[in-house]
């Protein structure tokens, strides 16, 4: 198997060339980066900037959407096509071009994974530029995928509604039995709770916590923050603080699989969505089953998604109305107050990640779908 990957940000590619060090498939850089391949990269970035100007003023005909949704779609598709597979698989939407252009090319099968709600994942308005090209791709290249696979359930009946002859799977963004970790029985009166990203930013819901434990003023219940976060983020989060009893620390970002037995010193995870954009409503977020693979209680903003999961799955946490700190700082201080329940909470957390949401569950699902359509 070779996966062919693009330059995205610098975090990401420090933690994939640690991730490269210890996989059985073969990584292949497409488009160069700032550290390998640099003028290919300059190119690729000056050509990005001038089909975007095209794509947004002009036309996304004569493969202007293709090349304006990804930097480097066109080394993708020369890396794809140099590479004879039965299988051709995306993973986001400036890779679904690439995929079925190889697939077809070589007359074999390609799939898509929407791990998002493409069209309406940065604004719901249909001028939006991201709107319009990627309801554009969708519209041109889902019918030649053998399979789409969604990340939640919500995602999965939004593209059924607009596409009804696609025969969508879901496919949830868990992890492997192997990280799941036994209810941590932690000593002494503090609550902990955690929320984590790849940026700690504003407007991500971090903001309703704390001023939630604002009006709990309970020094023995912290927060604590993992991500990249400049220091300009960390000033704007504590000066929300409004007595030195809002207890927030911060913690730099680690190694993926090092995340849950990193969050066991924890009792509570906690899904902020704010809801900011149809997609934001109606997503899964990796971190809500990290949660579960670390054995921790959860708090989740109402969102659609969030809330059928916490009442399909009931004694897992708690859902609060977003935006409505009364009631967060109300279920905190439950949670605080009664053990036996955070405890319980916790329990059933630990336990569906080894009865329900796992990796060897859905990846039997998605090889069953490879396997059927090989025939």
């Amino acid at each position: 198997m070779a996966v062919i990957y693009s330059f995205w940000t610098h975090w990401a590619w420090a933690m994939d060339q640690q991730l490269f060090a210890n996989v059985s498939w073969k990584p292949i850089l497409a488009g160069g980066s700032p550290y390998q391949d640099k003028i290919e990269y300059l190119f690729t970035r000056l050509r990005f900037k001038f089909v975007n100007l095209i794509a947004n003023k002009l036309t996304f005909k004569l493969g202007m959407a293709e090349m304006a949704k990804g930097r480097a779609s066109v080394e993708l598709l020369r890396k794809a096509k140099s590479i004879k597979a039965h299988f051709y698989i995306a993973h986001n939407l400036a890779a679904l071009p690439v995929a079925v252009k190889a697939a077809k090319y070589h007359k074999a099968k390609c799939g898509f994974d929407a791990e998002d709600f493409h069209r309406q994942e940065v604004s719901d308005s249909p001028l939006d530029f991201n709107h319009r090209i990627s309801s554009f791709i969708e519209d041109k290249y889902f019918s030649y995928c053998d399979y789409i696979t969604a990340a939640s359930p919500l995602i999965a009946k939004a593209y059924q509604q607009l596409y009804p002859n696609l025969n969508l799977t879901v496919i949830n963004n868990v992890f492997e039995i192997k990280y799941a970790q036994p209810v941590n029985e932690r000593t002494g009166d503090k609550l902990k709770l955690f929320w984590f990203s790849q940026t700690i930013g504003k407007n991500r819901g971090i903001e309703d916590v704390i001023e939630a434990l604002n009006m709990l003023e309970n020094e023995a219940i912290e927060i604590h923050l993992l991500g990249n976060c400049s220091e300009e983020s960390q000033r704007y989060f504590i000066s929300l603080k409004k007595s030195d009893k809002s207890v927030l620390h911060f913690h730099k970002p680690i190694p993926s699989e090092e995340i849950f037995s990193f969050s066991t010193q924890f009792d509570i995870g906690l899904a902020l969505e704010p809801g900011f954009c149809y997609n934001n409503k109606i997503a899964l977020s990796n971190k809500l089953f990290s949660y579960l693979t670390s054995g921790l209680a959860i708090i989740a903003s109402d969102t659609a998604a969030q809330k059928a999961f916490v009442e399909e799955n009931k004694g897992v946490g708690f859902v609060y109305k977003i935006g409505n700190t009364d009631e967060l700082a109300s279920q905190i201080a439950y949670l605080f107050n009664n053990r036996v329940a955070l405890r319980e909470c916790k329990t059933k957390a630990a336990q569906l990640a080894i009865d329900k949401y796992n990796w060897e569950m859905e990846s039997s699902k998605f090889l069953n779908i490879i396997s059927n359509k090989l025939g």
